[in-house]
């Protein structure tokens, strides 16, 4: 009885493991599917948004002359100073390489001093043997153990010497290559420098085609009432635009277990700096704010508040360089006023990421962050979400 009971535990053991091998194998498969799935989805997603971003530049930027060209000036702002930040960064990053090349080049060079100081005492020791001693060694037969004994000495000097003069030159060679690297530093530095002067020009130009298209805004908007309908405008933008992005949206929507609902007195805010306007506030007529305004320094970081996916990062009316962030259950944050954009269409973003540089793009006249939190499409006071009373 005990031998099939045996054979018995042993199959069903076979069994069970070829199973778990089979379920093993599964996921390996499954997720190779799964990862094929999501490039495919987020290259929908990206061309469902791109549709949205024509459709809104065609309604909004290129029927309008002034922000045709508020937004161009704006645009060649963000270029021109992401070109600047690059050489920037490239410049630091060589001016490391080069002081890194220069404390090499000390060190070769106090290398070949000792060496020459090592080379110089073998010298005077050599010197003070005497050229005919190992002569005289060879031909005295007083003394065998003595001979050998300096002829060894004498072997080792001259291997010593040999080795030292080897180190010396190595070290010259190597001395000779650090300076024509350092030179090549020294040029490209000088390239650099260069490069950021013009980048800077073409920045300043920029700047000064961005003033000049902003005072026409202005003049376009002189009274109270071009004011409001311009403002009116403005928000009818950005509702056409967010409605077309919900639409997009729900064939790709993001699971994230209502977790940033969850979230409400817990999130960080998104800049540093002073809160100006405040949700709820009239800006104009009827026109109230539907999220808050925070001053803050020029090239401040603005970072997510929570994870999510980048839905639209591109040139708006009224909001200027915008990034739009989806967190999933019909959840939207929105960033506006930017100098940069760093983070495009489709990217996956976590919280605390830096998505945007602050700016004044859109028409402001300051540095300054628009930020929006949505629900279903509709505006909420973003303050008791943050755990701090003000951006501080």
């Amino acid at each position: 009885m005990c031998e099939p009971r045996r054979l018995l535990r042993v199959a069903a053991l076979a069994l069970l493991s070829s199973l778990l091998a089979v379920g093993a194998d599964r996921p390996a498969g499954a997720q190779g599917g799964k990862r094929a799935q999501t490039e495919a989805e987020l290259k929908s997603v990206k061309a469902e948004i791109a549709r949205v971003r024509a459709k809104v530049e065609h309604d909004q930027v290129e029927t309008d002359r002034i922000a045709r060209a508020l937004r161009a000036a704006e645009v060649s702002v963000a270029s021109a100073r992401e070109a600047l930040e690059r050489v920037r960064t490239e410049r630091a990053a060589r001016g490391t390489r080069r002081a890194e090349l220069a404390a090499q080049k000390h060190q070769r060079e106090a290398e070949i001093a000792s060496g020459r100081m090592a080379l110089a005492g073998q010298m005077r020791a050599a010197y003070m043997i005497g050229r005919e001693e190992p002569l005289k060694l060879l031909l005295n037969q007083q003394d065998p153990v003595r001979a050998g004994r300096m002829f060894a000495y004498y072997s080792y000097f001259g291997r010593a010497r040999a080795d030292e003069l080897d180190r010396i030159a190595a070290n010259v060679r190597e001395l000779e290559r650090l300076d024509a690297e350092l030179a090549g530093e020294e040029q490209h530095l000088a390239a650099l420098e260069q490069d950021q002067r013009e980048e800077l020009a073409q920045l300043e130009a920029a700047r000064a085609r961005r003033d000049e298209a902003l005072k026409s805004l202005q003049a376009a908007s002189r009274t109270r009432a071009q004011t409001l309908q311009r403002l009116q405008r403005e928000q009818a933008g950005l509702e056409t635009l967010l409605r077309e992005l919900r639409r997009a949206l729900e064939k790709f929507p993001i699971d994230s277990n209502d977790a940033f609902a969850r979230l409400r007195g817990q999130l960080a805010w998104p800049v540093v700096g002073q809160l100006v306007a405040r949700f709820g506030e009239s800006r104009a007529g009827a026109v109230k704010w539907d999220g808050v305004l925070v001053a803050t320094e020029r090239g401040a970081e603005v970072k997510a508040v929570y994870h999510g996916r980048v839905v639209f990062a591109d040139w708006l009316p009224g909001l200027g360089l915008l990034t739009i962030i989806d967190h999933g259950n019909g959840y939207l944050s929105l960033y506006g006023h930017n100098e940069r954009l760093l983070k495009a269409v489709g990217e996956q973003v976590s919280a605390g990421d830096t998505i945007a540089a602050s700016g004044d793009s859109g028409g402001s006249s300051r540095p300054e962050l628009y930020f929006e939190i949505r629900k279903g499409g509709r505006p909420v006071d973003p303050r008791p979400w943050f755990k701090a009373a003000d951006p501080r």
